[in-house]
């Protein structure tokens, strides 16, 4: 029997100060621009200006090859930027990460941002589709970022990272999968999901055993941060 526990979210407890790569504060209800992003998030200047040009590129290159859709453009700073910064609040002091199904760089290359100029930080970007690969790496091209983008299948590679995450990946079933390769190595999994991820950890259950605790999230109310440790297939 498995014994996948995925549990109520947690009180969290008082933030320390913000140092680079790391979001400030806990509440980032009311994101819906720059200002109110580095309010909730402690981004400094700098950080602000990577992601504005993240914005204009990802704009740019939207028009050539359909990344993502209109919605993501007009709700960029609250419903993708701040979605995509709060996985810091629950892996402070994580250096290295591993983005499976990168896509147009949620969360991946806004981590890459807030991590940038930390001592030993890096992002993989694993990425499937040609055609995205090139647009993630001209952001990290154009704004000097620690990742490397993988053209590659999640699954087949094997890399040792601190955090492996991913959004609107796949199914936590089919994610659990993707991420075996680098659970099994010792990360920890922070997946970002939606409201059905109830059912998703059921249907999970039948192939794997796991740790699994949902967290809550601060840019949807609906949605769920997924804690994955202690990864096994089912016997």
């Amino acid at each position: 029997m498995s014994d996948a526990r995925p549990l109520a979210p947690r009180a969290a407890p008082p933030s320390p100060p913000p140092r680079a790569g790391e979001v400030a504060r806990r509440d980032g209800g009311g994101v819906t621009d720059a200002a109110t992003f580095a309010e909730a998030t402690g981004a400094s200047p700098a950080q602000l200006a990577d992601l504005e040009r993240f914005r204009a590129l990802l704009a740019d290159w939207n028009g050539k090859m359909n990344l993502v859709g209109p919605s993501a453009l007009e709700a960029f700073w609250g419903r993708h930027a701040f979605d995509s910064a709060q996985l810091l609040l629950q892996a402070p002091d994580a250096a290295v990460w591993a983005d499976l199904g990168a896509g147009a760089g949620f969360p991946g290359l806004v981590l890459a941002i807030l991590l940038k100029g930390r001592d030993g930080a890096r992002v993989e970007l694993v990425e499937s589709m040609g055609k995205r690969c090139r647009f993630l790496q001209a952001v990290i091209d154009a704004l000097d970022l620690p990742a490397q983008v993988h053209n590659a299948r999640a699954e087949s590679l094997s890399l040792k990272v601190d955090i492996v995450t991913a959004r609107a990946c796949a199914p936590l079933p089919r994610l659990l999968e993707f991420a075996w390769p680098y659970l099994r190595k010792g990360a920890t999994g922070l997946f970002l999901k939606g409201q059905d991820v109830e059912a998703e950890l059921a249907e999970a259950t039948i192939s794997w055993d796991f740790e699994a605790e949902l967290l809550p999230s601060l840019s949807d109310p609906s949605g769920r941060i997924v804690r994955v440790t202690r990864l096994r297939r089912a016997s």
